[in-house]
């Protein structure tokens, strides 16, 4: 049995940064498109984490991980990695985290690799002669933090949304405060926090990344890091996007104009999926109020 992370206004373990990068694009037309991608990138976030590989002649490429933490994730992951040199290879990380364990799990893998991290969307060419870009307006939430840290370095771009909540039972989350407890499931909890507070020290992480993490229940908003605290918890390890990505000039990246909430929409955006068919191990994100929690196989 393991456990769940929290979740999306309430999405729970940890955020991580996305990396604000380069080129407007100009016209109506442009920002009808941008808002369609946009809403395709969040429609990936609520799937299975999928693996994709990127390259731009002549000398950029990196892997892109959008989407959910499921039990399938490490697997999926092995049979991605398994005809290629990721050694040394850049993470793009756009996530709402998901199970506290195959996180973990995936993260020292990403560390044996050396890879090298930060948060973005891969916007992929619409044209014969344009090439992929990274979009920095992304999220990383819960658990996705955790898999930020694994990175030989780590850069978060401005507009990113590094975001972290408590761990809890994603099975009970829905409505955390009326929901009932036994003994067994209190250890499973503190048994996946020594876990993730072992793997924070190992990969570089700050205790006040946990302790940040660690005070937002969830029935409350997750806490976003701001610039000050992604630095003294170490989720951020360096300001130049050059010491993640490919040298200057060889990756293209897109800015996204930040869109205005519609009338009566939440102030964060609900990325977590309850429609997935892959699952989620017990320790994992928890969901807001009002919302179907995901109930997870028998163990």
């Amino acid at each position: 049995m393991r456990v769940k992370l929290l979740r999306s206004r309430g999405l729970r373990w940890m955020l991580l940064g996305v990396a604000a990068l380069g080129m407007v694009l100009s016209g109506a037309g442009s920002l009808l498109s941008n808002a369609a991608r946009a809403g395709g990138a969040m429609e990936e976030r609520k799937l299975p984490m999928r693996f994709s590989w990127v390259a731009c002649e002549p000398n950029c490429s990196w892997v892109s991980a959008v989407g959910i933490v499921t039990s399938d994730s490490p697997k999926d992951f092995e049979d991605f990695a398994r005809d290629r040199d990721l050694s040394g290879a850049t993470l793009v990380l756009d996530s709402s985290g998901g199970s506290v364990n195959d996180a973990i799990t995936l993260g020292r893998r990403f560390r044996a690799l050396k890879m090298r991290t930060t948060v973005g969307t891969t916007q992929r060419p619409s044209r014969a002669n344009e090439r992929p870009r990274i979009v920095p307006e992304a999220y990383c939430e819960s658990m996705c933090v955790f898999l930020l840290l694994a990175g030989t370095n780590r850069y978060v771009p401005d507009t990113a949304h590094v975001r972290v909540h408590q761990i809890w039972m994603g099975d009970r989350a829905d409505d955390a405060k009326a929901a009932s407890y036994s003994a067994q499931d209190l250890m499973i909890v503190e048994r996946d926090i020594g876990r993730l507070a072992k793997y924070t020290f190992d990969m570089g992480g700050a205790g006040d990344l946990l302790l940040l993490a660690l005070n937002v229940p969830p029935w409350e908003d997750l806490h976003e890091l701001s610039r000050a605290e992604l630095r003294s918890t170490n989720v951020m390890t360096t300001e130049l996007l050059a010491d993640v990505m490919p040298p200057r000039g060889t990756t293209p990246v897109a800015e996204v104009v930040s869109k205005r909430a519609e009338p009566g929409q939440a102030k964060q955006q609900d990325r977590f999926s309850v429609s997935y068919e892959k699952p989620l191990s017990r320790t994992a994100e928890a969901l807001p109020p009002a919302t179907v929690a995901a109930t997870p196989p028998p163990q």
